[in-house]
């Protein structure tokens, strides 16, 4: 006998009431934090060491996800805060603070500093990424688009020109910030909703995840949401849509349309209980559950909004590889929860799971197009403790 989505719910430990959801879940703790941060550390060190072994310049080419010179963004966050936190800028003209920050980052990730840095985009060619020294929260990318897959060095630095923060984001990341709508969204989708309210449009995962199949016992108890994904726990595709589906009918408190991320983040603690985690994390980073690959979208209206880069896309992911393969954006599982708002709660009615490449054979792809000037992203507060 089937059971009803309430019962699978409480089978799951979940209160099915609004107001208790936030409550449910905390978020992973700093002794957690510190121990994440302490692996990525110790990996980053060692890539540094070889590319300082191995003489390699800035202009070397590194194949993405290489796991002897590919610093990934969590990994180039952690090596940075600890090389250059704490030092000092001042006195210094913007160009030539520009120039030592540079070399600053040259330092750490084992480059020798070259004699001046060329004006190429991005500047750091080999592992793909631009720098920018801020004091303020107002970040300015001069002639040119935002690059979907570069990375976006932030380092953070208070009133007396010290380094307090580094962050390291993407442009599609990065671009999601923009509340002025200078960035029209390049990517959209429509969905139509169905007769039934719960699709798997993906049965099976892309040929890079499909040996992830054999991982049907995998417990994510003591592992965090945003760890890199790891051969041994990631769920198949299947088990996902099993464990999700258990969400339909869940409610939670509407703090409103101007709070959509933080709506969202109510949607994304329920996805991280479903899937076993015993923490909830939120970086702000593609995609949203790394761990399981897994972006999350709440819709309360029937355009998706899909940023910079196309879920069908197989440019590469920043991470190292999975079954020796790369992990491209048309590998990424798309988790689709469309809700409905009434009388101040949200409530879930449908759900749709379906790969990136397979994600426009059921949600019509439109879009507008990115303005190619000066951009100018506000920078929200709190920026800088979303790292890792």
């Amino acid at each position: 006998m089937s059971s009803s989505p309430k019962q699978a719910q409480l089978a799951l430990g979940f209160n099915t009431q609004p107001e208790s959801s936030s409550k449910q879940f905390k978020p992973q703790n700093a002794e957690a934090d510190q121990a994440q941060a302490a692996t990525l550390l110790s990996k980053a060190v060692r890539k540094a060491e070889n590319i300082a072994n191995d003489g390699l310049t800035i202009n070397s080419p590194i194949e993405v996800g290489d796991e002897s010179y590919w610093l990934t963004s969590a990994e180039l966050t952690v090596l940075l805060n600890d090389k250059m936190v704490g030092q000092s800028f001042q006195g210094l003209a913007l160009r030539t603070r520009s120039k030592v920050a540079k070399s600053s980052v040259c330092e750490a990730l084992g480059y020798v500093v070259p004699n001046s840095f060329p004006k190429v985009q991005p500047r750091f060619p080999g592992q793909c990424f631009d720098t920018y020294v801020q004091k303020s929260n107002n970040l300015q990318v001069w002639n040119e688009e935002l690059a979907p897959d570069r990375r976006y060095v932030i380092i953070g630095v208070d009133a007396d020109d010290t380094v307090t923060k580094v962050r390291v984001i993407t442009g599609a990341d990065l671009a999601k910030l923009d509340t002025t709508g200078t960035l029209t969204q390049k990517y959209q989708a429509r969905l139509i909703r169905g007769a039934n309210h719960l699709e798997l449009i993906s049965p099976n995962d892309t040929e890079v995840l499909a040996l992830a199949s054999s991982n049907l016992a995998v417990t994510l108890s003591g592992i965090s949401p945003t760890d890199a994904p790891s051969e041994k726990q990631l769920l198949p595709i299947s088990a996902i849509f099993s464990k999700l589906s258990s969400l339909i009918s869940m409610s939670f408190p509407d703090i409103g349309i101007t709070q959509e991320r933080n709506r969202g983040a109510e949607l994304h603690k329920l996805v991280c209980k479903a899937l076993g985690y015993d923490n909830y994390k939120d970086n702000g980073q593609f995609p949203d559950v790394n761990n399981q690959l897994l972006e999350v979208k709440l819709q309360t209206s029937t355009t998706i909004d899909l940023g910079l880069v196309s879920p069908d896309s197989e440019a590469k992911l920043d991470l190292e590889k999975l079954f020796n393969d790369n992990v491209r954006h048309c590998d990424v599982r798309y988790a689709i929860f469309f809700a409905e708002t009434k009388s101040g709660v949200v409530t879930i009615t449908d759900f749709y799971l379906t790969t990136g490449r397979d994600f426009f054979s059921r949600f019509t792809q439109f879009g507008g197009n990115v303005l190619n000037k000066k951009i100018q992203i506000g920078l929200p507060k709190g920026f800088f403790l979303d790292t890792i």
